[in-house]
C-alpha cells in the first residue's frame, strides 16, 4: 500500500494562491514552521453548537456558564488523541511546543523539509503587490489514523490572513476642546450619547484585545488617560506564537488599531481589566490568539473585542469551521465576542464583482458590529444614518454570508437571500452598530499623534465596553447575546434603528439598503445601554 493511500485530506484545507500572486520559487528546507493541529471533541462534548444555540435562547437571567475547568473535562480534547497527534509529530521529526486539552490545540515546529513530509504540502515562496509570503496549493494530508481526530491544520501558509478596519483623518488640536475639528467626539461622550448605564465602570470585568500586529507605548496611553481625566486602566499584554507588543512608530499603522481598541474600551470602562493578546497574522495565529483569550485562566475575560476581519472568500472553510467552534466554547463560557463587519462596504474589499460579507464578524456566534455616522451633542443624538463615504472613505461592512446559513434567531428578521448568483439564504451580518464614521470619530492619540478614527474597528471595543459595564450591573455576563437581542420588543427602546443609507461603495444605491428593523448594514442599531441593560 502506498503512502498516498494511507492518507487523506482534511475536509475544508484547499488553498489557493492569493490573487495575483506569481511564484517565487522554494522556500528553504531549514526554515521553520509553527503549525496549529485542532483536534476534535471528546464524545461527551459533541453537539456543542447546538447546546450553546440553547443557551442563547434563555433569558441571561437563567443562564447557568460552565467554569473553565468544566468545559475543559467536559468538551476539551480527549487526552488519547492528543498523544496520538504528539506521536505523529515525533515520527516526522517535529517538536511539540504547546497542547491543550480545554483549547483542543496542539501545536508543532520544524522545518519545512519536514512539515512537508508530515503534512503531504509543497510550501512554496509567493509575492504580490502586498509582499511576500509562503503559501501552498490543494489540500492539506494526514494519516488516515488520524483523519477522525484532526479537523484542522493551520499556519502551512503564513499570508496575511486579515486586515485591520479602522480609518484615521489627523486632528489639528489636542484631546481638548477639539469640537472645532469637525464634530469628533472623546470616547466617554460616544458612551453619554448612547446612554451607558450610569453609575457602571467596569469594575470587576475583563475585556480581551485580539491583536495581529504592532503595539501600543505606555506612554501614550498614560498621556491620553491624563487628558481625558480617568484613570489609566490595567493593560497587561499576553504572547500567544511569539508574537509580542511591538509598535511601529507609525499611527497609521497596525499600532493604530491596537492603541484605538485598547483607548476605546479603557475610557468607556476605566476600571475594568484589559488583556490585549498578541498573535502573528496568519489564520493559526488568529485562531490560537482567540483560544487562549477565551480559555485564559488568569484574566478570564468575559468580553473579546476583535477588529481585524477578510472576507469570507480569502479563508479556508476549515479555518472558518475552526474559528466558530471556538466562538461555541465562549459561548458556553459566558465569554461574548464583539468583531467588526469591515470597512468597504458590501463588497468588503474584495474586487470580483460580487458582494461579501466579513469573517469572523459572519460567525453566527459572533456580535458583528456594524457603523454609523453620528451626530449630536450631551446625551442627545440629533442624527444617526449609514457610515457610507462612498467612493473613497469607507463604509461599514454588512450582508449575507455565502457561508454560515441563516440562523433560528434570525428567521423572522427579514434577512434577504445574498445578493450574489444562487441566493444563498445565509447569516445577515451585522448585528448591531454605533459610531464609526472617522468625521464623527473618536479622538485617539497614537505614537504620539492626535487623530480622529473610526471604521468598524471602533465599534467592536466600543460595544465590548459597553458589555462589560452591563456585566458589571447585572451581577453574570450577558455571554451569547445575539439570540437574545432578536427577541427584545421595540417598545423595550433598547437598540436606536437607524434606517436612512447604505453600504454600496460603487454605486449610489445597492442591495442592501437600510430600512426599518433589521437590515444589512446597521443590524439593529445603536445602543441605548440603559435600556438595553434593563431589558436583559
Amino acid at each position: 500500500m502506498t503512502v498516498k493511500k494511507l492518507r487523506v485530506a482534511v475536509a475544508g484545507s484547499e488553498r489557493a494562491p492569493r490573487p495575483g500572486a506569481r511564484l517565487v520559487g522554494a522556500v528553504s528546507p531549514h526554515e521553520k514552521v509553527l503549525v496549529t493541529l485542532l483536534l476534535r471533541r471528546r464524545s461527551s462534548g459533541k453537539g456543542l453548537a447546538a447546546k450553546a444555540a440553547q443557551l442563547g435562547s434563555k433569558a441571561v437571567g437563567k443562564r447557568s456558564y460552565m467554569s473553565r475547568e468544566q468545559f475543559e473535562t467536559t468538551h476539551g480534547a480527549d487526552p488519547r488523541d492528543i498523544k496520538a497527534v504528539e506521536q505523529f509529530a515525533k515520527d516526522f521529526g517535529l517538536t511539540v511546543v504547546e497542547s491543550s486539552a480545554a483549547q483542543r490545540r496542539v501545536v508543532v515546529n520544524g522545518p519545512v523539509a519536514a512539515v512537508s513530509r508530515a503534512f503531504g504540502v509543497y510550501l512554496a515562496r509567493y509575492q504580490d503587490e502586498k509582499g511576500s509570503y509562503r503559501g501552498r496549493t490543494g489540500d492539506v494530508h494526514i494519516p488516515e489514523a488520524l483523519s477522525k481526530i484532526v479537523e484542522g491544520v493551520l499556519g502551512l501558509d503564513n499570508r496575511p490572513q486579515a486586515d485591520t478596519h479602522f480609518r484615521m483623518r489627523p486632528l489639528p488640536t489636542g484631546i481638548a476642546g477639539t469640537r472645532a475639528a469637525g464634530g469628533t467626539f472623546t470616547p466617554p461622550e460616544v458612551a453619554a450619547l448612547y446612554d451607558f448605564p450610569a453609575g457602571t465602570d467596569g469594575k470587576g470585568q475583563c475585556i480581551g484585545i485580539i491583536e495581529l500586529g504592532g503595539g501600543y507605548r505606555p506612554a501614550d496611553l498614560k498621556a491620553y488617560f491624563q487628558q481625558l481625566g480617568l484613570p489609566l486602566p490595567k493593560v497587561v499584554s499576553k504572547s500567544v506564537d511569539g508574537a509580542k507588543n511591538k509598535p511601529t512608530g507609525n499611527p497609521n499603522s497596525a499600532d493604530g488599531e491596537v492603541v484605538l481598541d485598547i483607548e476605546i474600551a479603557g475610557a468607556v470602562a476605566p476600571k475594568a481589566r484589559i488583556a490585549v493578546y498578541f498573535a502573528p497574522n496568519t489564520d493559526a495565529g488568529f485562531l490560537d490568539a482567540i483560544s487562549t483569550a477565551i480559555h485564559d485562566k488568569v484574566n478570564k475575560p468575559s468580553v473579546i473585542s476583535i477588529s481585524w476581519g477578510a472576507a469570507e472568500v480569502n479563508w479556508t472553510a476549515q479555518a472558518m469551521q475552526a474559528m466558530d467552534q471556538v466562538f461555541q466554547d465562549a459561548a458556553a463560557l459566558g465569554v461574548t465576542i464583539c468583531c467588526a463587519a469591515g470597512d468597504d462596504g458590501s463588497r468588503d474589499n474584495v474586487q470580483d464583482g460580487k458582494f461579501h460579507t466579513d469573517f469572523p464578524a459572519s460567525s453566527p456566534f459572533a456580535l458583528a458590529c456594524g457603523g454609523t455616522r453620528l451626530a449630536g451633542t450631551g446625551s442627545s443624538i440629533s442624527n444617526e444614518v449609514v457610515w457610507n463615504d462612498r467612493p473613497n472613505g469607507g463604509a461599514t461592512g454588512g450582508g449575507v454570508s455565502d457561508f454560515f446559513p441563516l440562523p433560528a434567531w434570525q428567521k423572522n428578521a427579514k434577512v434577504p437571500k445574498s445578493a450574489n448568483p444562487g441566493g444563498h439564504v445565509g447569516r445577515g451580518v451585522p448585528n448591531v452598530s454605533g459610531d464609526a464614521d472617522p468625521n464623527t470619530g473618536y479622538q485617539i492619540l497614537v505614537d504620539g499623534q492626535q487623530g480622529s478614527f473610526g471604521g468598524t474597528s471602533a465599534v467592536a471595543p466600543l460595544w465590548a465596553g459597553l458589555i462589560a459595564r452591563m456585566n458589571q450591573q447585572l451581577g453574570k455576563p450577558v455571554g451569547y447575546l445575539n439570540p437574545v437581542l432578536y427577541q427584545l420588543p421595540a417598545k423595550a427602546g433598547a437598540l436606536r434603528d437607524i434606517a436612512n443609507g447604505n453600504n454600496n461603495v460603487t454605486a449610489a444605491n445597492g442591495p442592501y439598503p437600510a430600512r426599518k428593523g433589521w437590515d444589512a448594514c446597521c443590524g439593529l442599531g445603536s445602543p441605548v445601554g440603559s435600556k438595553l441593560t434593563a431589558a436583559l
